[in-house]
């Protein structure tokens, strides 16, 4: 068991190794004793490997920058040979891949030591974790009735909970980010193309899902994204090149930006008064700090549409994933085979031409060009990650069969920010800056496309500015999660 590990981030544990303080096997021993410890209060961690995990630092770790590091793997994409997957669904339960996906060959290659995934709503479309599959919802370490978030919830609270200190996520209508804010982490969504896909999938929803991570402080995530970050063998399109990397991008502070503070939705609704509170506050941070900050929203970028055309393009995802498991099967979907929300996106899914598809990405491009017309005038759009503190569980599940009810008016009035910038592909962060009765609350930056540099080290100046890492949920020190 290593003392403190609480208070090392990932590249500080791995520090740790590199100096011959701890060993790969040390680390691996307390992030087990930590899963052990806790994850029965949270539901995080499932799909254990560690037979994996011992076999891989028996083998000889790579000599990469992250050597020996405990990390989890989402239950959703980043495929890998040794790593059964579930998909956060009784239908996929304990798939398995013949290949590494690129992704897992490039973490492995830092010589990280994966021990099991995290638990992910089904299909990942859902913004609580919550699936059937896992046996319960995951909950929120810092309060154990509230959501974590979806769809990278269990990786959130694992962070948070303190088993690894940074953890595998994917995002592709905020499910990085919301977790992020729900569990007082850092997530980071990068410009699209910026992390491979391959070799499973050329893009994932139309290009609106990118991978990412959920960690604990801003130089793991910039380190993290430089292991990753690039096209794999025949990906269809690539991100702009970067002028160096996101580590060297974090050490000098950025100049003074033109910051556009908004603080209702982006269509102009209400949001709570905390959430807009925090909002404030940050900008007044931003302000000291010396940027430009001005009361202003993209009124000009059609929402409403994208939001409908992100709907229609998860549910014709989903369909088809679901489509292609059971032509693997050679059956039918059973009445046990999905959770509600996932058979209504089959049900519309069905109701979706051809055309209307391609119109649907044609709407996302539009909004894109919309965007990138707002951000002429502004380096960065400065909002709450949520119009609201963490939801209680149950309030988000996936029991009900009305898909475009769920997403339409339960989820995107949660969470009205995040998925723009999946369909406009630029990169966008959330940043635990404030607190409200205990319960951490995220602060959502958005750059135009391609600035991923620009938006790092402003997280990494607004860290050093108020700096979060040694925040810990209050059940760490007590009973729940002792």
């Amino acid at each position: 068991m290593i003392d403190a590990y609480d208070t090392f981030d990932a590249t500080g544990l791995a520090a740790l190794v590199a100096s011959g303080d701890v060993t790969p096997t040390e680390l691996l021993d307390t992030a087990l004793a930590r899963t052990a410890a806790v994850n029965g209060a949270i539901n995080a961690v499932v799909n254990m490997a560690e037979d994996a995990a011992r076999a891989r630092i028996a083998a000889g770790l790579p000599d990469g920058p992250l050597r020996g590091v405990p990390f989890l793997l989402k239950d959703l994409g980043c495929e890998a040979v040794d790593y059964p997957c579930d998909v956060g669904s009784r239908l996929f339960r304990g798939t398995t891949y013949a290949r590494n996906s690129a992704m897992f060959d490039r973490l492995a290659g830092a010589g990280l030591v994966p021990f099991a995934r995290t638990a992910a709503p089904e299909m990942g479309i859902g913004t609580a974790t919550e699936a059937v599959v896992y046996g319960g919802p995951t909950r929120n370490p810092w309060d154990l009735d509230r959501t974590p978030g979806g769809s990278s919830g269990g990786a959130a609270a694992a962070v948070a909970a303190g088993i690894v200190p940074a953890a595998h996520g994917s995002d592709g209508g905020g499910s990085v980010r919301v977790p992020a804010s729900n569990c007082g982490l850092f997530g980071f969504k990068a410009t699209r193309a910026r992390l491979p896909d391959g070799p499973y999938a050329g893009e994932g929803w139309a290009g609106m899902a990118i991978e990412g991570f959920l960690t604990r402080s801003v130089r793991d995530t910039a380190l993290l994204t430089d292991i990753c970050a690039g096209p794999d063998l025949g990906a269809p399109y690539v991100a702009p090149p970067l002028s160096g990397t996101f580590v060297q991008a974090i050490q000098q502070p950025v100049r003074p930006l033109r910051i556009a503070l908004c603080d209702t939705t982006l269509t102009g609704e209400a949001i709570s008064a905390t959430c807009r509170d925090a909002v404030h506050d940050a900008a007044r941070l931003l302000a000291d700090m010396g940027h430009h900050v001005t009361p202003a929203r993209p009124m000009q970028a059609d929402t409403v549409a994208m939001m409908q055309a992100w709907t229609d393009i998860v549910a014709c995802g989903t369909a088809e994933s679901v489509q292609t498991k059971l032509r693997k099967l050679g059956r039918p979907l059973a009445d046990d085979d999905v959770e509600g929300v996932t058979r209504g996106a089959i049900a519309h899914a069905a109701t979706i031409s051809g055309a209307d598809y391609i119109a649907c990405i044609d709407t996302i491009h539009l909004y894109g060009r919309q965007m990138a017309a707002f951000f002429q005038d502004y380096d960065i759009l400065l909002t709450p990650t949520l119009a609201e503190p963490p939801a209680a569980i149950g309030r988000l599940s996936h029991d009900t069969m009305d898909y475009v009810g769920y997403r339409m008016d339960r989820v995107f009035p949660y969470s009205p920010y995040a998925a723009a910038f999946n369909a406009s592909g630029q990169p966008a962060a959330s940043v635990p800056l404030f607190w409200a009765d205990g319960l951490p609350i995220g602060i959502h930056l958005a750059a135009r496309f391609g600035a991923d540099e620009m938006l790092m080290a402003l997280c990494a100046d607004l860290e050093r500015a108020r700096p979060w890492f040694h925040r810990l949920p209050p059940e760490r020190a007590g009973s729940a999660l002792a």
